[in-house]
């Protein structure tokens, strides 16, 4: 499917859609895990931002990956003026990318779709949140423009460059049954 047709599509449909080198795959549920690790991130992050030039954003937000399509990350951290494309859905300028990863879309996150947010010039930072248990793989774009994985377990803090403080995998993880 083209981008054109995608963005039409998506726009008309109640749920949710990635287009992915010209592929379209629907946005399924997510487990009651995954629920509450995007709402613990969702506090935490409004929190830590409040105040800032930063601010969280959640998965109802598009994202343009160039030359490959567009993706619902769970949460994005803007800072600066939102840069917007079309109706004013599809953000252009994250800062930082979070995915809580899903059993079948692990790799997929890992792999293609790391390489795509790896293409936003503005993109310095992209966490990849297990759902299974206690564990955070964070790469950070150093500058001279390779990305550096550290990887945070247990009752670790992820220190993000968006962040004034750490953020505690014990807040992460707040109340999520591993």
């Amino acid at each position: 499917m083209d981008e054109a047709t995608y963005l039409a599509f998506d726009r008309g449909s109640e749920a949710k859609h990635e287009l992915w080198d010209g592929e379209v795959y629907a946005m399924t549920g997510a487990s009651v895990a995954h629920n509450l690790i995007v709402m613990n991130l969702s506090f935490e992050l409004t929190g830590a931002l409040r105040g800032s030039e930063c601010r969280a954003l959640p998965s109802d937000m598009r994202v343009r990956i160039p030359k490959r399509g567009y993706v619902y990350p769970d949460l994005t951290i803007v800072c600066g003026p939102l840069e917007l494309e079309g109706e004013t859905d599809i953000l252009l300028n994250p800062r930082a990318v979070i995915e809580v990863l899903s059993p079948s879309t692990a790799d997929f996150n890992r792999g293609a779709k790391f390489d795509g947010y790896r293409s936003i010039s503005i993109v310095q930072e992209v966490l990849f949140v297990a759902q299974d248990e206690r564990q955070v793989a964070h790469h950070t774009r150093q500058a001279d423009g390779s990305w550096v994985l550290r990887e945070y377990r247990d009752d670790d803090a992820v220190p993000l460059v968006s962040l004034p403080r750490p953020l505690p995998l014990g807040a992460i993880y707040y109340d999520v049954d591993l």
